[in-house]
């Protein structure tokens, strides 16, 4: 069976753009191997349990991530950070060489930055050669440095040089090429060779071994030799492998040895390597991670059999739990070892993976399932052995997986039993425990009374604190848990028949069709007489006193009272917000940026507009000038609507309207802000006050344009459209109307209606219609 078979799962979690040629560890710098690459950012919005709260930091990349390869803001995997990764380490190892007498900025520039003439002039300045350097070079000569050493270092300097134009000048490609370039230049080998042979200096001597295994893997990399027969990585590693100390840079060699197995498909081999370079250290673990690449069961085993202690094995498995298999990989390890700290990350990941399925973010339903209950089997029985290092963790993941399947009474069993062992002085995981135990509590609620409100006042006052920043828990992850208990919470005040406790944990958009409603939430705002349960309860509520006036003076506009929206659009602040184009203006097509660039006498504000409105019904009802009353105000409630010219005018965070889109309105505002009936009403009148023919026509033609505007709503209202992101509209006959009938049959002879054929591209249609 093939280990491998989970690459189609894997690859829904992440798709990296490019990889590097990670099989046998290809790029590197005089910094050193490169091993990892870049993919995307990280999310973890759909977890609830955070493992910074029991894995130590240096495993914090292999955290599980939906979407990226590693884990954390602050693991930059760019091919810079890949060829630097060891950057600080060199400098580091050359300063304790010089005894801290060469500064580590010296160091930095001479081996991070400098190129081969930099270096060469620093040399020949030192040496008298060149008398004076630009102050920002190093100044040797002014050191008391000792010579045998400087000079071996720069001998060994200009070779490590020469070999960045292989070992670290790689080009980009994608992972599907068959191969990358390499280049490793034949007379180099007798270089490194020579060097080596004539080295005294066990620290350089290391470092240029370092560099003849490193140039025979790209050599044989390049000339494509697969065998391990004759094969110089090795044999130039195992020539020295017992003389050196076992050092970073000891396995920084090794890599290339681990990469030139995995090149002639010993993956047995390099997989056992590429795990002692993992343990090795905390720099190490990225890249070796990165390489480790298990491929079949037979090649599993001999890794295996390769170990030589109980931490090897145990490694091993580690790796594979990471890469592949951590299910099978945890109950390995118990059995070896149950109190090693390797499980401590493979358990979070088991819970993370599980949290991702369960929440549908890879994987079908039967998937979904499987991993849960698999986990939850597995993770139960583990915490009931109570034979790890950090019981408590067991229990609280062992508690939650239950509580994912809804087994509400074991999980409770098992939170009780975390809750005894935990560390008291451990904020991060008290808090862990909190989140996960309000969870339990706010499931198991069958009814919100007196006493479960007063109950829930702390923990949604520290949920509060959390959100608004009040309180902070580094790498906490309560989001998720939060957001789902408001859920649960507002569900069960819907089911009571609360609707206005309902909306304050989840608004919710049917709440506000019903001014009552609004009214009563108002009311509880306003009142300096809060119960404790309501002034947290009302730190949930995403508005403000300010948006509910808003809206309700919106909706009285659109209700044709705009007189009676005035006071109420005056408390919500937005009196003064200036449109975008003039509301009185209509053009026969509709073009709101051609308004929005035209220069502008008067600009108009929102409470302006309301003024006019109103003073314009009130001429209309006097019987004042109609005509021209009542056409101007037509133009204004089509303006404020969503195909008019000002639709910013009834945008609302409340209902979340930007005005770009009318599928951002929710559907229950969709009638109001999309309807063009009070236009067509206020055209319909200008219409029959006139008894000019050219204005007659022209009030019909704009009385068209809103029935023709609400055959787009009833095409978009269809229920097949409810969740699409398109109108489904054909320009046909029944859309057309009775405007149009009515411009045809009465003002043929007008110039407007010539004007409207010219401009008018539906008219035309249906004039050709009637032929």
């Amino acid at each position: 069976m093939k280990l491998l078979n989970s690459t189609a799962k894997l690859l829904k979690r992440y798709v990296p753009q490019k990889f590097l040629f990670i099989l046998g560890l290809s790029t590197l710098s005089l910094a050193g191997v490169v091993w990892a690459c870049a993919d995307y950012g990280y999310d973890d919005d759909y977890s609830s349990f955070s493992p910074e709260a029991f894995v130590a930091k240096e495993y914090t990349p292999f955290f599980y991530s939906d979407f990226s390869a590693y884990y954390g803001k602050d693991y930059n995997y760019n091919d810079d950070n890949s060829n630097t990764r060891f950057n600080e380490q060199i400098v580091k190892e050359w300063y304790d060489y010089f005894g801290q007498k060469l500064s580590k900025a010296d160091l930095q520039y001479l081996l991070l930055r400098a190129s081969e003439k930099g270096i060469d002039s620093v040399y020949q300045n030192y040496k008298g050669k060149i008398e004076v350097l630009p102050d920002s070079l190093p100044q040797l000569r002014k050191l008391k440095i000792n010579k045998k050493q400087l000079n071996a270092f720069f001998g060994y300097l200009n070779l490590a040089k020469k070999s960045e134009t292989f070992a670290a000048g790689y080009k980009h490609y994608y992972y599907w090429d068959e191969k990358q370039e390499f280049s490793a230049p034949e007379a180099f080998e007798m270089d490194l060779l020579l060097a080596l042979k004539k080295s005294k200096d066990p620290f350089i001597k290391q470092r240029l071994w370092f560099q003849l295994v490193r140039y025979y893997y790209f050599s044989e990399r390049s000339a494509g030799v697969k065998t391990l027969k004759d094969a110089h990585t090795i044999s130039s590693f195992n020539l020295y492998k017992d003389i050196f100390p076992k050092n970073m840079m000891y396995y920084r060699t090794l890599g290339y040895v681990a990469g030139r197995h995995y090149y002639a498909g010993d993956y047995a081999t390099s997989n056992y390597l590429f795990s002692l370079c993992y343990d090795y250290s905390n720099e190490m673990k990225i890249p070796a991670k990165w390489s480790f690449r298990p491929n079949a069961d037979a090649d599993w085993k001999q890794s295996l059999a390769m170990a030589k202690t109980k931490e090897e094995k145990i490694t091993l498995w580690h790796l594979m739990g990471i890469y592949y298999d951590t299910e099978r990989a945890i109950p390995e390890i118990i059995a070896l070892d149950p109190k090693s700290e390797k499980l401590d990350l493979l358990l979070s990941r088991a819970i993370n993976i599980t949290e991702s399925a369960f929440r549908n973010y890879y994987g079908g339903k039967e998937d979904s399932t499987s991993t849960l209950k698999k986990n939850t089997a597995l993770i139960s029985g583990i915490a009931l052995e109570n034979q790890t290092s950090k019981p408590y963790i067991w229990n609280l993941a062992a508690g939650y997986l239950n509580f994912l399947d809804r087994n509400y009474t074991t999980a409770a069993k098992f939170y009780q039993t975390a809750k005894t062992q935990l560390p008291a002085d451990n904020e991060l995981l008290m808090a862990q425990y909190k989140i996960l135990d309000w969870g339990l509590y706010v499931r198991q609620l069958k009814k919100i009374d007196a006493a479960a409100e007063a109950k829930m006042i702390e923990p949604l006052n520290w949920f509060a604190n959390l959100k608004e920043g009040k309180e902070n828990i580094p790498d906490l992850r309560f989001y998720q848990s939060l957001n789902e208990s408001l859920g649960v919470i507002s569900d069960l005040y819907k089911k009571q028949g609360n609707p206005l406790k309902a909306n304050i944990f989840r608004s919710y958009n049917e709440f506000y069709t019903k001014n009552q409603q609004v009214e009563q939430l108002k009311s509880l705002m306003l009142n300096d007489k809060k119960t404790a349960f309501e002034e947290a309860m009302l730190r949930y509520y995403p508005y403000k006193l300010e948006d509910l006036y808003f809206y309700q003076a919106t909706v009285l506009v659109f209700q044709d009272q705009p007189e009676a929206a005035i006071s109420l659009l005056t408390k919500s602040g937005r009196q003064t917000d200036t449109l975008q184009a003039n509301p009185f203006n209509m053009r026969l097509n509709d073009c709101h940026d051609c308004d929005h660039q035209m220069a502008q006498s008067k600009k108009f504000t929102s409470l302006e507009l309301l003024r006019m409105m109103k003073n314009m019904k009130a001429e209309i009802k006097a019987g004042r000038n109609v005509y021209n009353n009542a056409y101007l105000l037509a133009n204004a409630y089509y303006n404020i609507s969503y195909y008019g010219n000002n639709r910013g005018f009834y945008v609302s965070s409340l209902t979340d309207t930007y005005g770009s889109s009318a599928f951002s309105i929710p559907v229950p505002f969709r009638p109001i802000y999309l309807s063009g009936k009070l236009a067509e009403k206020y055209y319909l009148m200008a219409r029959m006050a006139t008894k000019n023919k050219e204005q007659q026509a022209r009030c019909a033609f704009m009385a068209s344009k809103c029935e023709r505007n609400e055959s787009y709503n009833r095409s978009f209202d269809l229920p097949e459209n409810k969740k699409a992101n398109y109108w489904s509209v054909e320009t046909s006959p029944m859309y057309f109307g009775q405007n149009f009938s009515l411009l045809a049959k009465q003002y043929a002879d007008t110039r407007f209606y010539q004007e409207a054929i010219e401009e008018c591209g539906y008219f035309r249609q249906y004039l050709n219609s009637l032929n």
